[in-house]
């Protein structure tokens, strides 16, 4: 056999033989051989003939030096060969071990089995699937390669160890596919039926309302027809009796409605008579009780005497426009029996059907009393019997509405994490804070007490300030001559006085920031003089040589450089963007927005065209797109449908010393992808204190660094703990004015509060000093500033002056201030950290870590020789600081990372390439959280509903709650309130115009929560068609309308794309609710007989309902919250009313129903608390055994 492959290859150099000529030469050699044996040897010879001689050769050399090297490999391999040679005799019988090294050769460039699969059928194999499996098995199994690798894996004995505890976090990985989104027919239907059962339930209880009743509907050409319905029919010339259709409200009255049919050539009105209005034929003070003007409905023509158009919305339902049972075709209904009810009506419902209402206990023992005198039967009334003899568990079974429905958490673990959670504890956790009793520890968590006094005399200053504006509010609404203007409220008078105190400018900023001013560098140079005056264009053609002979390079240079605009213009002008895209990506969306238009204006094209951006729910891109910018959650989530990332050249993390989530994951999924495509180029750019461990950690490459100047720095210690760091950073910049030697001073301080109070305080200081004092110039420098005002601390300070500059973190490593030789640092930073247990976010003020600490005190030697006052001794600096900071993936929420990379089949999350593995007990509580969305199933592998969710660039729970509005009906709904919650505050209140702005919006409140309230919002403005003087009348930020516009509009991009149906639920809110209650369910919470409302899941504490809530005057008994909001209480934000009965239905994993024959285990942990006796010696005295111990005292003491 070996003798007949190479005799094909080398009488046919140019493979030019067809299957009939292969099969004829063989026949002449005496050999017969099946047809598709011959097919694979032709395949084989046609693509080994062109390079046969030199590969052969190169393979003889190549095998013959690994066998120089490493004998066992060598009999490894040939012990493969001769195994698949066996398998392949066994199935094919033949027995030849060339064609099983060309098998051995194609499974080696697939990567995986399915692309083992179409190799094969491209070479002519005809293998069938389970043989193809067997032989992926084989080599992968016995392959020393694979071998050395697992053996590799295995070296590090405390991640086996890991993987042993936790097997839940070492789940085998899985080949990526593309993900599957139909739903089969069957499943359709189970959906469809279990809607309308939901539907019933809710209609049986009274919880569905009579009609839409969302106010302020929007017209018919904005947009919110539901997509897919068919075209409408041709319209009827005239009204048929029965028939119904769509109309619009188009007038109110008292005695009903006018309602324009939409489906009647001429759109003619009808009326709607108020006893019409309602589907239950209860009594309605006023048809605005149910319909409003503009408002979509359904109606059934009931009468038609020439122009008069009787209608009827009793019996049709709003949501299907289907007609109920109780309308008869062929004549209207007569409203002439009794009470208004048709004659003949609907017959009474069985009496199983009917619902029993639970008699008070003054009519249960009157009816006894008539049954015993005789009067009255017993068994009319059989619940009397039911009540004398029902039990917790009987009544449970029955459907009675006075029964509280007790719930308690499923404290059932997830069989692929069973006993895996108490293991976790027995790991060491990742610590934040490296001394817990620490000096600096202490006073992070005392606060600035400065900053808390100052606080309380301004709130101070404005409450007398609004005390000592005295206005008689009496006589403007006595005067009926009164102007408007002359009619205000006290709360009115006193919150104007309030807020023209509020608005005044601090004198500070009035001093830095004034008409005088001018913002940003004035330059006369040309753009390619600009781009020509950056350091990094003296590097150019080094960089470029580093970047085409290196497959990753870690570039360092300082901020200012010209590292993130010049060097992707670099390598497109170099061709690097001929053959793909060349990508980079920006920690914040800021950044990546403004750099794009920068670039591009250097590039002289618009945005989106050669150069353009990408971020959340915002894509301004093109196929022309040569230079992409984007975040790097962004470039994570398009490793979902392209991990090898293939339509770029070049990616560039910029910016990756800050280590976000996005940018650790991206290392790993990078390096894999770098593997597969050698033609891949990576940079990654980040500042020096992170530059050796980067090159570490991608294969040791090299560093290129971009010069910069480096002074030495005097490192100035305290001899004592400062109690207050912001009084004392204040103190040192005051000392260093007055007596060190001219230079500008950086103070590192926590956040905007405490700078404006720094500012507003050495303003003040500097005043009482006098003239005689040089000047001192004060810039603040935090995010939420004006960019414009930003760019003030890079002007140089005029002859005779000194600037201090008061930044966040932000001027460690992104910004470079010229002209700083004093640096002060606190030694403190506010951080965002991840409770696991509690499930929740919060910032809070920790201390620095070493390398913070000197690249703060580097900022001072960028100039000159300089000093950096540390106000923490030295051994704080050695004993209560960590090494390194924490990065982001060890210290917050995991859920939305360990679900993109479940979609993306990485399920071994202990052995995945992390530069900085998270901690064991983070990605458990992940794990658990995707379990209870039903995101991932009993063997902890990702679901259909999963790779859902991981397609939606959101938060999971969210993601859950919008995929869940689909199957329940609601997703037009579910669309706008996702883009609302997007947006931190829709409703504003002046400070002069309080009253008036709450009762606008208490226009907009809904019953059942905040959710709805948003929706409700969203719908008034898109029923005055996008109106910004709509925004300004109701008081609602019109740009963050706009802002949550452009989101919805790109998640239906986002819908259409993943061929997700967007349906309307009408005035059913039920649904939205339930759609709400099944992403949030772990933010529900009961209310506490207490104080506020008790979290129900395991740890939760007291939260509380916001003033501003639509819920706060009426507090239901179950709720679920967006958020919480840490201010001087746990406040809810965007809370709705939900039904205990949901949360058992939408999260079975997560939550059970009580037993009722047994206390809940809340209720057993719930404590008896009596009211304050302020008489009471002891707060133990009410108790029973307190008061016997003392009757006992007192006895043995008189006797």
């Amino acid at each position: 056999m070996v003798v007949v492959v190479f005799f094909l290859i080398g009488s046919s150099p140019e493979g030019g033989y067809s299957e009939g000529v292969a099969r004829a030469e063989l026949a002449e050699t005496g050999w017969s051989a099946p047809r598709r044996v011959t097919r694979i040897m032709l395949t084989y010879a046609h693509v080994a003939s062109p390079l046969v001689r030199l590969s052969h050769r190169r393979s003889r050399r190549r095998r013959h030096r690994c066998a120089m090297e490493d004998p066992l490999y060598k009999l490894e391999f040939l012990s493969l060969v001769s195994k698949i040679a066996t398998e392949i005799e066994n199935h094919l019988s033949i027995n030849d071990r060339v064609l099983a090294e060309f098998v051995i050769s194609l499974h080696e460039q697939a990567g995986s089995c399915a692309a083992f699969q179409q190799k094969l059928d491209a070479a002519g194999a005809e293998f069938s699937s389970a043989f193809v499996e067997s032989l992926d098995r084989l080599i992968t199994t016995l392959h020393p390669k694979h071998k050395q690798k697992k053996k590799q894996e295995q070296a590090d004995p405390e991640r086996e160890r890991r993987a042993h505890m936790l097997p839940g976090l070492a789940i085998q990985d899985q080949a990526w596919s593309a993900p599957d989104y139909q739903d089969t027919p069957e499943e359709a239907t189970a959906a469809r039926r279990r809607l309308e059962r939901m539907d019933a339930e809710d209609a049986a209880r009274g919880l569905l309302v009579d009609g839409p009743r969302t106010p302020e509907a929007p017209p018919a050409d904005a947009g919110w027809a539901s997509r897919g319905s068919s075209a409408r029919d041709a319209p009827d010339p005239q009204p048929v009796i029965d028939k119904v259709y769509d109309g619009r409200v188009s007038g109110i009255k008292d005695f009903g409605a006018f309602v324009t049919l939409d489906g009647v050539a001429g759109r003619p009105d009808g009326l709607v008579h108020i006893s019409a209005l309602s589907s239950t034929g209860g009594r309605i003070a006023h048809p605005s009780d149910v319909v409003r003007l503009h408002d979509l409905v359904k109606v059934r023509v009931v009468s038609v005497a020439g122009r008069r158009i009787g209608l009827s919305m009793r019996d049709v339902d709003q949501i299907t426009g289907a007609t109920l049972g109780g309308a008869r075709r062929g004549r209207p209904t007569s409203l002439t029996g009794a009470n208004m009810a048709p004659l003949g009506g609907e017959a009474a419902p069985p009496a199983h059907e009917r619902r029993v209402k639970r008699m008070t206990s003054p009519e249960r023992w009157e009816v006894k009393q008539l049954i015993a005198s005789g009067v009255a039967k017993a068994s009319d009334y059989p619940e009397l019997l039911e009540d004398d003899f029902a039990t917790p568990a009987t009544r449970a079974a029955g459907d009675d509405r006075d029964e509280e429905f007790e719930i308690e958490v499923n404290e059932k673990e997830a069989p692929f994490l069973a006993g895996q959670t108490a293991a976790s504890l027995e790991l060491s956790p990742v610590r934040v804070v490296k001394a817990p009793d620490g000096s600096m520890n202490r006073a992070a968590q005392a606060g600035a007490a400065l900053a808390k006094e100052r606080r309380e005399l301004r709130q101070q200053e404005v409450n007398e300030a609004a005390d000592r504006e005295k206005r008689d509010t009496t006589k403007g609404w006595l005067d009926p001559m009164a102007q408007q203007g002359d009619r205000a409220f006290a709360q009115d008078v006193r919150g104007n006085a309030r807020g023209q105190r509020a608005q005044e400018q601090p004198a500070w900023k009035k001093h830095t920031f004034n008409k005088a001013t001018t913002f940003g560098k004035i330059t006369t140079l040309s753009m390619q003089e600009q781009r020509e005056s950056l350091p990094i264009f003296k590097l150019r053609q080094p960089l470029v040589e580093a970047v085409r002979n290196n497959q990753v390079l870690v570039v360092v240079g300082d901020t200012g450089s010209g590292k993130t605009t010049q060097l992707t213009q670099y390598l497109a002008e170099e061709g690097f963007g001929d053959t793909g895209r060349i990508g980079c990506t920006q920690p914040r969306r800021v950044a990546a927005v403004s750099v794009a238009k920068r670039v591009a204006e250097e590039v002289g094209c618009r945005v989106g065209q050669e150069v353009g951006y990408t971020i959340r729910f915002e894509d301004v891109s093109s196929p022309a797109t040569r230079i992409k910018y984007m975040t790097d959650g962004m470039l994570q989530r398009e490793c979902l449908v392209d991990p090898d990332v293939k339509q770029y050249s070049v990616i560039m993390l910029d910016e990756a010393h800050e280590r976000t989530i996005a940018t650790d994951v991206l290392f790993g999924l990078l390096k894999k992808a770098m593997q597969r495509r050698p033609d891949l180029k990576l940079i990654v750019t980040s500042a020096t204190l992170d530059a050796e461990k980067f090159s570490r950690y991608f294969f040791g490459c090299p560093i290129f660094t971009i010069p910069g100047r480096a002074y030495p720095v005097e490192i100035l210690y305290t001899k004592e703990p400062e109690p207050d760091y912001l009084d004392a950073s204040l103190i040192t910049v005051m000392q260093i004015h007055l007596s060190e030697p001219p230079g500008d001073i950086l103070v590192f301080l926590t956040g905007q509060e405490e700078i404006d109070t720094s500012c507003e305080i050495l303003y003040e200081r500097m005043r009482a000093l006098g003239p005689s004092v040089p000047e001192l110039i004060i810039l603040p420098v935090y995010s939420a500033l004006p960019s414009e005002m930003q760019t003030r601390i890079f002007e140089p300070a005029p002859p005779g002056a000194r600037k201090v500059v008061l930044a966040t973190n932000i001027a460690e490593t992104s910004i470079t201030i010229d002209g700083i030789y004093y640096v002060v640092d606190p030694g403190f930073v506010k951080q965002n950290a991840y409770d696991p247990r509690l499930g929740m976010d919060s910032l809070v003020v920790t201390p620095v870590s070493q390398a913070q600490a000197r690249q703060r005190s580097g900022r001072a030697g960028r100039t000159g020789p300089g000093k950096c006052y540390r106000l923490y001794t030295e051994a704080a600096f050695r004993n209560e600081m960590l090494p390194n900071p924490i990065p982001d993936i060890q210290r917050q929420n995991l859920a939305s990372t360990i679900l993109a990379l479940k979609a993306m089949g990485i399920n071994d999350l202990l052995h995945f390439d992390f530069m900085d593995p998270p901690p064991a007990q983070t990605m458990l509580t992940a794990l658990e959280a995707l379990y209870a969305l039903s995101a991932l199933d009993d063997e902890g592998l990702l679901t259909r509903l999963g790779r859902k969710m991981a397609d939606f660039p959101m938060d999971p729970m969210m993601a859950k709650m919008l995929i869940a509005s689909v199957d329940l009906g609601c997703s037009d709904e579910m669309l706008s309130i996702v883009a609302m919650l997007s947006i931190q505050n829709v409703f504003y209140r002046p400070k002069d115009k309080q009253a008036q702005a709450d009762a606008k919006r208490a226009k907009f409140f809904q019953p059942e929560g905040d959710h709805l309230t948003l929706l409700t919002v969203y719908k008034g403005w898109a029923a005055s068609r996008f109106s910004m003087p709509w925004c300004v009348d109701n008081f609602i930020q019109g740009r963050a309308l706009r802002r949550a516009q452009d989101v919805r509009r790109q998640l239906v991009g986002i819908m259409d794309r993943y061929r997700h149906d967007i349906v309307s639920c009408g005035a059913n809110y039920n649904r939205v609710r339930r759609a709400i209650c099944s992403g949030y369910f772990r933010n529900a919470a009961k209310r506490d007989p207490m104080e506020g409302y008790r979290a129900l899941a395991e740890g939760g504490g007291n939260v509380y309902l916001h003033p501003s809530s639509s819920l706060f005057q009426r507090p239901p008994e179950y709720v679920v919250y967006h958020e919480v909001v840490m201010t001087s209480k746990e406040y809810m934000r965007e809370v709705t009313a939900i039904e205990p009965k949901w949360l058992v239905e939408v999260a079975p994993r997560f939550f059970r129903a009580a037993d009722p024959t047994n206390i809940s285990k809340r209720k057993r942990q719930e404590k008896i608390q009596p009211l304050f006796d302020r008489y009471a010696k002891d707060k133990d005295d009410w108790r029973l055994s307190k008061q016997q111990r003392i009757v006992r005292a007192t006895q043995s003491q008189t006797f």
